[in-house]
């Protein structure tokens, strides 16, 4: 039997091609909801982007006729827009009856729930408290679950598999050990080799799917820009973030884990010493932490300082620590390298459109990013770019996603059985003693 599915504003900000999945089930959109889509169109940002594209979704199906009589859909549902009046709030308990949004969409979903017996009405909305307030009043509503990934379930890019000593010794002698075990891997897993019968003979490899087989792990002999793994995570980032088949690595971890460290470090490794990419070019999202302090003083390189410190912090580090023939590189700074055109650092606001060829690409905080803001991203790699994402699923603060609808999840649940592909959760703090404690503790 169809439903009627009654769609809150968030959702069509999320995900604007939201109106087109929910099969052939009738949707009902509120007044109010295009009310709120009109307040974000002129926003330069994705959300405002998104607003102007359901904007011209909504006006293309007008041309097939009244919205509020309803329009079929090209996936067989019926879209109709549905006015809310006094007499539908009046169905309301006394606490939520006022003009305020929320509560004016909700009145539409109660109103379908009492007049149309024919359907079963589902209030869908990202809101946390709206949910829970439109449970208290009886009626029934979901989160949107579209590109929504059991994040207690994430993949991990790990497994430990226990072998024959033969086994390990065949993959330190010929670099690659057929995978004859029980137990499907997928393309370019990590694994660490236990000997059965010795567990404290070990090996790290990588799982070739092309081959069938454990290859050992690719590493310089010497630290890559002052950095060298501390623990086996690290060990199994490097040796994908070095790999120039691997063309997309998530690396996900709580603070302090080396994320980004690794990932710039590999970068200036690639483009700017051995030059297999052109320019390492380092992005994040802009998102603050707490309460924003509002605008920012200079011009835009000035601006662009405050947001992407965390990143010079990082290169800082590394130029402090890196080393030709034993000594300290002089005269090499980051931003002699900028000026050169072998590293470039800029937000993800102007990326849409561009097409980024031969170029090691870092994406810092892209938990922070959308599901469809991460499919631009990725699509605008061209031939011969490397894309590094890093994050923490945990630590988001967007507030239209969560742990299990960002688009860092979403990717690395998406991309886990694709030979181009790579990813490691990194587990063990190393920044300090200090950070690990307080990652774990607090």
């Amino acid at each position: 039997m169809k439903k009627n599915f009654v769609l809150d504003t968030n959702v069509l900000l999320y995900d604007p091609q939201a109106l087109f999945k929910f099969e052939d089930n009738n949707i009902i959109v509120p007044i109010t909801v295009i009310e709120e889509v009109d307040r974000f169109k002129k926003d330069l940002n994705e959300i405002g982007r998104n607003a102007r594209f359901i904007s011209r979704q909504l006006d293309e199906l007008r041309k097939k006729g009244k919205l509020s009589n309803g329009v079929e859909l090209s996936s067989g549902g019926i879209l109709k827009v549905v006015l809310s009046d006094k007499t539908h709030k009046d169905m309301l308990p006394p606490e939520l009856i006022s003009d305020k949004a929320d509560n004016m969409i909700m009145a539409v979903a109660m109103m379908l729930t009492k007049e149309d017996a024919w359907h079963e009405t589902v209030f869908i909305t990202k809101d946390t408290n709206l949910r829970i307030k439109a449970d208290a009043i009886g009626l029934a509503t979901q989160d949107y679950e579209s590109n929504k990934v059991d994040i207690s379930e994430l993949y991990s890019g790990y497994v430990q598999v226990h072998v024959s000593a033969d086994k390990i010794d065949e993959l330190y002698k010929k670099l690659s050990a057929p995978h004859d075990g029980d137990g499907e891997l997928y393309p370019n897993q990590c694994v660490e080799l236990v000997d059965s019968a010795n567990p404290s003979h070990t090996a790290l490899a990588r799982y070739d799917k092309a081959s069938g087989a454990f290859v050992c792990l690719k590493l310089p002999k010497d630290p890559v820009w002052g950095i060298t793994a501390r623990n086996r995570e690290q060990t199994f980032a490097f040796d994908m973030l070095l790999n120039d088949n691997i063309k997309l690595v998530t690396l996900t971890g709580m603070a302090g884990t080396g994320k980004t460290l690794l990932a710039i470090a590999a970068g200036l490794l690639k483009s700017a010493d051995e030059s297999v990419y052109k320019r390492l070019l380092v992005s994040r999202p802009i998102f603050p932490m707490g309460k924003d302090i509002g605008f920012l003083p200079g011009d835009i390189q000035d601006k662009l300082k405050q947001w992407m410190q965390p990143i010079f912090d990082n290169i800082e580090l590394l130029f402090q620590g890196y080393r030709v023939d034993g000594k300290k590189a002089q005269g090499k700074g980051y931003e002699e390298l900028m000026k050169l055109g072998i590293l470039e650092l800029e937000p993800l606001t102007y990326i849409r459109g561009r097409s980024i060829p031969n170029q090691f690409m870092v994406v810092d905080e892209a938990q922070n990013l959308t599901p469809h803001e991460i499919k631009t991203i990725i699509t605008r790699a061209g031939d011969n770019t490397k894309i590094i994402l890093t994050g923490d699923p945990y630590q988001i603060d967007n507030p239209y996603i969560d742990a299990s609808s960002n688009g860092l999840s979403y990717v690395v649940d998406r991309f886990k059985d694709d030979d181009i592909s790579g990813h490691i959760s990194l587990l063990k703090g190393e920044r300090s003693d200090l950070a690990e404690r307080a990652a774990n503790r607090l």
